[in-house]
């Protein structure tokens, strides 16, 4: 194509995922051609994450080593780094290009005009930016349905990176939904930044997206991840009693010591949200319940920390996402006393991690021998050749049974698993 190649890769979280996919079809739009080999690349974009300083260090050295090894290449630098740093980033000799997170879907025609910067007053921005994607390549269709945050949680950066919640429509979502049915897909995942948010301003609450999509939709679903003061038990009763939610709940929890979590800004117990755990398990048949959990906060004694282990052992959590606190410049956390050394910090993440690998492996032996629906995806697996799926409750499995049914809902027995994967035989 006329407009030169790019090659794009996306940083973080599933929002982040969703938002390069647009920005590749915007792109194509203004007839620029994607390559997969950034040798031949005349733009290498970078859609970036900015959840951690190592995130933000990993952004500078692609773009630095991008330059280095291709000095011709012209490198594009938008997300969240781009969002927080501006047009300062344009004084680095490695980026030719900075756009922000509203502006990102703009691409095809800043670089057809030349523009080297466009970075939209995030926290300005009063409504969602409605954008349909229309990539059919994947199994699972993933579903920005909102962006931003309220919240001011003492060590996050990101509500200066994505500004005030903002909430697409229910009739925009339940369309989006439909019109992924006809296309083929059998599944969608409800994404965005804070999804428990969805509807503060419109005046609604997000039981009320679900009670619709309940109603108006036909495929399977699940979440994104949700504080624990947003499941309640309305919520819980609905997706109890559905024959379309995936039983796989990932909780932003952030700590398991009380002390901690106040500090943090979140304003929930440890308590509390044990005893929810306790009854999603009850609710649903073996669902998959995975969580966040930042290792050596600011202010986190060897107390508070074994606390935490303490509760995160008695937990019925399937699996624990964890990494050392990083200071973000601009958080409160930033000027708080008490911070550790890396060291202490690395150490108290490895230990979550191996918690983690032991309750994840409780899980799934408690999955061995069941029945499970899996939604076999559209390609077979690189490495064996196998279908493969995923179940209702978030378990990778690699069917054994031979097949062509791709991109269908079978029924399959869990025979054995091997690190993350179940090798299981269709019924």
């Amino acid at each position: 194509m006329q407009n030169g190649k790019f090659f794009i890769k996306s940083m973080g979280c599933k929002s982040n995922q969703f938002e390069g996919s647009l920005i590749i079809e915007n792109l194509l739009k203004f007839e620029f051609e994607q390559t997969f080999d950034i040798k031949t690349a005349d733009f290498y974009i970078l859609n970036s994450c900015s959840v951690t300083h190592k995130s933000d260090n990993e952004t500078l050295y692609l773009l630095r080593n991008a330059k280095h090894l291709y000095p011709s290449i012209k490198t594009v630098l938008t997300g969240c780094v781009a969002q927080i740093e501006k047009e300062k980033l344009l004084e680095l000799d490695y980026i030719d290009y900075v756009f922000g997170n509203n502006d990102k879907f703009n691409l095809g025609e800043f670089l057809l005009k030349d523009k080297r910067s466009v970075i939209s007053d995030i926290m300005r921005i009063p409504e969602f930016n409605y954008q349909v994607l229309d990539d059919t390549s994947k199994t699972r269709l993933s579903l920005k349905i909102q962006d931003g945050c309220n919240n001011r949680c003492s060590y996050c950066i990101i509500p200066f990176a994505r500004g005030m919640s903002r909430s697409a429509n229910s009739d925009f979502i339940v369309n989006q939904i439909n019109n992924a049915e006809q296309k083929g897909f059998k599944e969608v995942v409800l994404t965005g930044i804070h999804i428990g948010q969805w509807g503060l301003d419109l005046g609604l609450k997000f039981v009320d997206l679900i009670k619709e999509i309940e109603e108006k939709t036909a495929i399977r679903y699940r979440l994104g991840s949700l504080n624990p003061l947003e499941i309640t038990d309305e919520l819980l009763d609905i997706l109890q009693n559905s024959e379309k939610f995936c039983p796989h709940f990932h909780l932003s929890l952030q700590s398991a010591c009380n002390k901690t979590l106040k500090s943090m800004n979140r304003f929930y117990s440890v308590e509390q949200y044990l005893e929810q755990i306790e009854d999603i398990t009850n609710r649903f048949h073996k669902p998959f319940l995975g969580s966040d959990i930042i290792a050596g906060f600011v202010g986190e004694t060897e107390s508070d920390f074994n606390t935490t282990i303490e509760n995160l052992k008695k937990s019925k959590l399937s699996k624990i996402h964890t990494f050392p606190y990083s200071i973000r410049k601009g958080t409160i956390a930033e000027k708080m006393e008490g911070h550790l050394p890396d060291k202490i910090k690395q150490e108290r993440a490895d230990i979550i991690k191996a918690v983690s690998s032991e309750k994840f492996k409780v899980f799934m032996d408690s999955n061995v021998g069941d029945e499970q629906e899996v939604l076999i995806e559209k390609r077979p697996d690189k490495k064996t050749g196998l279908p493969k799926g995923v179940t209702k409750n978030y378990l990778n499995v690699l069917i054994n049974t031979p097949t062509n049914e791709f991109n269908t809902i079978k029924k399959v027995r869990l025979n054995s698993y091997n690190n993350d994967k179940f090798s299981a035989t269709l019924l």
